[in-house]
């Protein structure tokens, strides 16, 4: 069981390597630095292949440490009834994932089709945390199963959950569109001018995920306000969902930094991070919840 512990958070580590890394190559526009070539990498020596040939030599990495975990968590933990479910997930939108960047290597896609990557490599991403945490409370080392969560809650961390992949979405596209800076105010597109809203595409899909950027951030507030009311003394709720607002809120201020700094690139890596974060905790709360319907 050690190897495998091991072997989760290694493989945790490098999926969070392969989401920022899609979200460095969107960024700086390295998609064809390997030229219409997959899966191998031809053309002349320059920073967007140097980005792209790790992107795609990790997300190598990152598929074969996926696969052989959730053989491996099959295999010991499969007695554990989300185990087989996870494994499968993780393994199969990691393919997916991968699948989706060679077409958009191989052939032309459109950018609405291309956001969905991003939001496809969290979905793996959270599937892999999750089997992490469960080989973790098989010796009691990290153990919530004893929580028992109420309807109103889950049907809360279910919609959320749901919700924050439109957000994930229309954040990639705005990656995609190259419209990071069309709106060079926030919050509003034009401080100056708060409600004209004669906007162009790339402004109205940026202030679309302004907006319901800021709506998962009142929501997330909200959940935390009342789990602060009702589960004070639980550790897992309390403190869980106060990291998730940490999370959220750590994610608003970064977004506003991306246009204070007019697009620094770290801060807008950080940005993708902490949204995969956010969601792979919300996750979390997913799986509480199912246990809770079985008690």
């Amino acid at each position: 069981m050690k190897f495998l512990k091991y072997l989760s958070v290694i493989t945790t580590i490098t999926m969070t390597f392969v989401l920022v890394g899609g979200a460095l190559v969107t960024k700086t526009e390295s998609g064809m630095g390997c030229g219409a070539n997959w899966p191998f990498c031809y053309g002349d020596w320059s920073l967007e292949m140097f980005i792209e040939l790790s992107h795609r030599l990790i997300s190598g990495a990152a598929g074969f440490l996926v696969l052989l975990l959730s053989f491996l968590a099959w295999k010991h933990i499969g007695h554990i009834r989300e185990t087989k479910f996870l494994a499968l997930i993780s393994a199969f939108f990691l393919i997916a994932q991968g699948l989706i960047g060679a077409a958009a290597v191989l052939w032309a896609q459109s950018d609405f089709v291309l956001a969905l990557h991003f939001g496809i490599s969290l979905i793996s991403f959270a599937a892999v945390l999750l089997l992490t945490l469960l080989i973790f409370e098989v010796d009691q080392k990290f153990d919530a199963s004893s929580l028992y969560i109420r309807p109103a809650y889950r049907k809360q961390f279910l919609l959320l959950t749901i919700y924050i992949m439109f957000v994930v979405y229309t954040g990639a596209l705005v990656r995609h569109i190259d419209s990071i800076l069309a709106c060079q105010s926030w919050p509003f597109c034009n401080n100056d001018q708060p409600f004209n809203f004669d906007y162009h595409l790339g402004q109205w899909v940026q202030m679309g995920h302004r907006f319901l950027a800021g709506i998962a951030f009142i929501w997330t507030w909200k959940i935390f306000l009342n789990i602060k009311r009702d589960y004070r003394e639980s550790r897992v709720m309390f403190k869980g969902w106060m990291i998730a607002t940490a999370f959220i809120s750590i994610q608003v201020i970064l977004g506003a930094f991306i246009i204070f700094t007019i697009g620094n690139l770290f801060i807008a890596l950080l940005h993708a991070l902490f949204i995969a974060l956010f969601f792979g905790l919300l996750c979390y709360f997913l799986l509480l919840s199912y246990r809770s319907l079985k008690k």
